[in-house]
């Protein structure tokens, strides 16, 4: 899920931490975080905004108590944190976070072993994002919101594993580097481009002009 300009961009050079969508995306998003079991980001975007996306929704967070669940969904951050400084915000949010990181441990011995400052839970990279998912599922995280950031995306995407796109599209032209999807030749599948790819689901029209457009991806 991600808000981008109508060029594709995610940030405004040199106030990267501002965030595109209006008061009606922010809606969007805290029904994606709810439906949730985890929201993953990257390092670089945890850099950026030094905290997380929180629901703030109370009917939002009564729904996920009645459902038995956290009043938040766990975040999953993906990179090799080493950061010594933990005066992000971000660990002081309440809810659990989980790290992802290269790791020539096994699996199962970095449950319960593999430990970092500032984390209830450390498990490894497996090589590709397909099998860090399945093992992910084994410990009941099926439901997976990617909040980005493009690095993030693209690597997702090249693995063909994004089953929806949730795109808010924002009335401004920014310019700059950063794109949703970096700009580098990254060997996606070239079955993404073909026509019929990904099926209009629905699209809305929001607060200051914004554009809600979801896609799935159509599979055999």
């Amino acid at each position: 899920m991600l808000a981008i300009s109508l060029d594709g961009r995610i940030a405004i050079p040199l106030k990267e931490n501002i965030h595109l969508g209006a008061k009606d995306d922010r809606r969007a998003l805290e029904e994606s975080l709810a439906w949730s079991d985890c929201a993953l980001l990257g390092g670089n975007t945890l850099r950026v905004h030094r905290t997380t996306c929180l629901i703030r929704s109370p009917d939002l967070l009564n729904k996920r108590v009645l459902d038995g669940r956290s009043e938040q969904p766990i975040a999953l951050l993906a990179s090799n944190w080493q950061e010594k400084d933990l005066d992000f915000p971000f660990f002081q949010q309440p809810l659990k976070r989980w790290l992802i990181k290269n790791s020539n441990l096994a699996f199962d011995s970095c449950r319960d072993s593999f430990s970092q400052e500032g984390f209830d839970r450390v498990l490894p990279f497996l090589g590709t994002w397909s099998s860090t998912l399945d093992s992910l599922a084994s410990l009941g995280l099926d439901r997976i919101l990617l909040l980005g950031g493009a690095s993030l995306a693209a690597a997702f995407l090249k693995e063909d594993l994004i089953d929806e796109l949730q795109l808010t599209i924002a009335p401004i032209v920014i310019g700059g580097e950063h794109t949703w999807i970096p700009f580098e030749d990254l060997g996606l599948p070239r079955v993404l481009s073909d026509r019929g790819a990904w099926i209009l689901q629905s699209n809305e029209s929001l607060e200051d002009g914004d554009l809600l457009i979801r896609y799935f991806r159509k599979r055999k």
